[in-house]
């Protein structure tokens, strides 16, 4: 006997319906709003407070780009990479000392440091300048002898304080740097076969600079705002020549705010290299380099463009 089953009596044969889609809800950070709108007004009434100050704005585009304005950037610039190279140069050899076992050249390059870094770099600068009371003459057999005072010019007193002192810091970044290489690097070139300059040369300095670069790229920077100080040396470099420029010209603040924009001009120029440098370095240590600028600016206007699509296709 057979029994026929009615299939028509039974469930449907349709697929179970899926789960529903998620709506995400973003949290709305309403602190951020607040301070956001308090930073703008704080802003906004700075360069309201500016605006409306007795200071002729006209007269520093007039002079932004004079000659004589123009040629203290260039002796700012110049003094900046002669002084950094003074001081990358003697902060290596300082740092190789201070890590040496010799206990008569560590404790020399010990005693610099801490002179140099003891003292502000104002003081040095005055020193330099008024050494001719201890040296009257300056006397190096046949090849140069002269009178301090003519030896000593406001470009070498600017470049002998400024280097020198630099020195003194460059030396413990850069031992920060050796340090921070492994022991065992250094073991290993010595089993190869390898000199002790030829290791630090090939094999401890090169790992060293992931560490030495970014702290020198800010010394680079403060290097180029610590120039303005030569100025008490009758330096001619860009805030001695506009100083002398707002005398002569009635207009004594305004060229401070050129200064300060000329010095905000070459720093950020400078920090652009200094990111760009870092990033180099970074190869090997990282695995993924960090986006450039136009990386960052070209993903966000991507971001930005699939919102407004998907807002529209919504």
């Amino acid at each position: 006997m057979t029994v026929d089953i009615d299939k028509s009596d039974g469930p449907a044969d349709t697929p179970p319906a899926g789960p529903e889609a998620i709506k995400a809800i973003p949290v709305r950070h309403y602190g951020r709003y607040v301070t956001a709108v308090i930073a703008l007004a704080l802003l906004g009434g700075i360069v309201y407070a500016f605006s409306q100050g007795k200071i002729n704005w006209g007269a520093i585009p007039d002079y932004f780009f004079n000659d004589r304005i123009l040629s203290g950037v260039g002796k700012t610039l110049l003094l900046t990479v002669l002084s950094m190279a003074i001081g990358i140069v003697g902060g290596i050899v300082l740092a190789v000392m201070r890590l040496s076992k010799n206990p008569v050249t560590s404790s020399i390059a010990w005693f610099y440091i801490w002179f140099f870094r003891g003292t502000p770099v104002l003081v040095q600068l005055i020193v330099w300048f008024n050494l001719g009371l201890v040296f009257e003459y300056i006397n190096l057999g046949p090849f140069y002898k002269d009178e301090w005072s003519d030896f000593m010019t406001p470009f070498l007193t600017a470049l002998l304080g400024l280097g020198l002192n630099e020195a003194a810091y460059m030396a413990e970044i850069c031992r920060a740097g050796l340090l921070a290489v492994d022991e065992g690097q250094t073991e290993a070139a010595h089993a190869l076969g390898m000199s002790h300059a030829k290791t630090l040369r090939r094999i401890v300095i090169p790992q060293a600079m992931r560490v030495i670069v970014p702290p020198t790229g800010n010394e680079v920077i403060n290097m180029l705002k610590t120039t303005s100080l030569v100025s008490v040396v009758q330096y001619s470099e860009l805030l001695r020549v506009a100083q002398d420029i707002g005398q002569t010209s009635g207009a004594p603040a305004e060229m401070l705010f050129l200064a300060a924009a000329w010095y905000l001009l070459l720093t950020s120029i400078f920090s652009v290299g200094q990111y760009y440098l870092e990033r180099y370095y970074a190869r090997g240590s990282s695995r993924s380099l960090p986006a450039t600028p136009f990386q960052k600016i070209r993903a966000n206007l991507l971001s930005l463009s699939n919102r407004s699509s998907a807002g529209g296709n919504a």
